[in-house]
């Protein structure tokens, strides 16, 4: 505000705005001169005496002024901010600057990823770095990354998973580890989904898929409370998560005959086709009976749950690095966290036999393009202790949690398409 011989301002950094006050006959000459130069986006740094004014507001009353970074290019509207979304991805420094929006989204991020870390050391858990550069895609079934490193002559692969080399650590000894790192797949984007980023992955040994989900549960439930002071957070779609405890656990099977009939598995896949369009899917044509049931969960199951839901023991062929369940061989002992109407954490007990786990792995190689990681095989052999392990999309869990509606808001920098820069 302009009053003349005086003047108030604000300066904002990350942590919040100030007021100050200019007595212009209190500065030099030159200080003087900087300041009738300001403009909005310059940096500046003062000296002063706190106030509080008549109105209660902590104020500085300026005796020294440096200017510290001159802004050459104009912000965004100072009442509308940043408002186009890609501009906002693509410019984030604008961004930040900008919308207060943002930067408490990213910080929620940022104090996301500490808890997660400070939770697991706290659980007695070692973090450790694995490769990102692999010479085998392995731990997921994704479309990798290829590279070449020139100087060994050899493909290699950005990683997928981190999955394999962290139980060969099991192998070692490492009873307790995980990973917070970034994983590459080459498929497609969506508000869900962005070709880098970010994964947690634990791995316990001596522990199984339910000490795994007692886990998670104390986890993501603790990181609610602590980062948003509630258990219940407000979604962009107007839904509310709650994610106070204890959360719900349902058989795969159940959770699919509760939407689509008691007789789903009794049914053929002719009959199953039907039964699925009949509820509203589009199918590509044959597919396999334990296809179009995937199908149906994701659309009619995933896709309704809103709050926390463990879904247990899966189809076996869905998780070849699951272990079988003893009372029934055909579904495996796991666990997929669904929130938010998405998966955010799968969970198993792990599979150690190397036979088992070496005839798993050929039959997804017949169904993709991957090879047979025979390093992994082979510490398998040296004896792999029984074990749980887990992994967390934390970019899903940052964006549920800020109630944001993709996670590009919750990634710094995701993926766009060069801009096209006329000549």
């Amino acid at each position: 505000r302009d009053m003349g011989k005086s003047q108030f301002l604000h300066l904002q950094d990350r942590v919040g705005r100030l007021q100050i006050y200019v007595q212009k006959p209190a500065l030099a000459e030159k200080e003087l001169a900087v300041f009738q130069l300001l403009d909005l986006g310059d940096i500046v740094g003062v000296e002063g005496t706190l106030f509080t004014t008549k109105a209660g507001e902590p104020s500085v009353r300026v005796e020294s002024l440096t200017l510290l970074t001159k802004s050459l290019l104009p912000l965004p509207d100072k009442w509308h901010g940043l408002v186009d979304v890609e501009t906002r991805h693509r410019q984030r420094h604008l961004d930040l600057i900008s919308n207060e929006g943002s930067r408490k989204a990213l910080n929620l991020r940022i104090r996301l990823v500490r808890y997660l870390r400070d939770f697991l050391h706290a659980q007695g858990f070692t973090e450790v770095e694995t490769p990102m550069m692999q010479s085998v895609a392995g731990g997921a079934a994704a479309e990798p990354f290829q590279t070449r490193h020139h100087a060994m002559g050899m493909d290699l692969f950005l990683r997928i998973a981190p999955e394999l080399y962290l139980k060969r650590l099991l192998v070692g000894g490492m009873e307790k580890v995980f990973e917070i790192n970034r994983n590459f797949r080459n498929e497609g984007i969506s508000r869900k989904h962005n070709p880098e980023f970010t994964m947690l992955e634990a791995y316990w040994a001596y522990s199984d898929f339910e000490g795994m989900a007692s886990l998670v549960e104390e986890m993501i439930g603790g990181a609610a409370r602590e980062l948003t002071g509630d258990w219940n957070v407000p979604q962009s779609d107007g839904s509310v998560i709650n994610f106070q405890g204890p959360w719900p656990r349902k058989k795969y099977r159940d959770a699919v005959c509760e939407v689509a009939g008691k007789d789903w598995f009794q049914l053929s896949p002719e009959a199953m086709e039907k039964k699925a369009k009949d509820l509203g899917l589009e199918l590509e044509p044959k597919l396999a009976a334990a296809d179009i049931t995937q199908k149906v969960f994701e659309k009619k199951v995933e896709a309704q749950a809103v709050n926390p839901i463990f879904i247990t023991h899966l189809p076996a062929e869905l998780v070849p690095l699951a272990k079988l369940n003893r009372e029934d061989p055909t579904v495996v002992d796991v666990f997929e966290l669904i929130l938010g109407r998405q998966e955010i954490s799968p969970g198993y007990s792990e599979l150690n036999d190397p036979l088992l786990q070496a005839e798993r792995f050929r039959h997804q190689v017949g169904e993709h393009t991957q090879k047979v990681d025979e390093d992994f095989l082979e510490a398998l052999q040296s004896g792999m202790p029984p074990a749980g392990g887990m992994g967390l999309g934390v970019d899903r869990l940052a964006m549920l949690l800020s109630g944001s509606d993709s996670i590009r808001e919750v990634i710094f920098f995701p993926l766009l398409r060069p801009r096209e820069i006329s000549a």
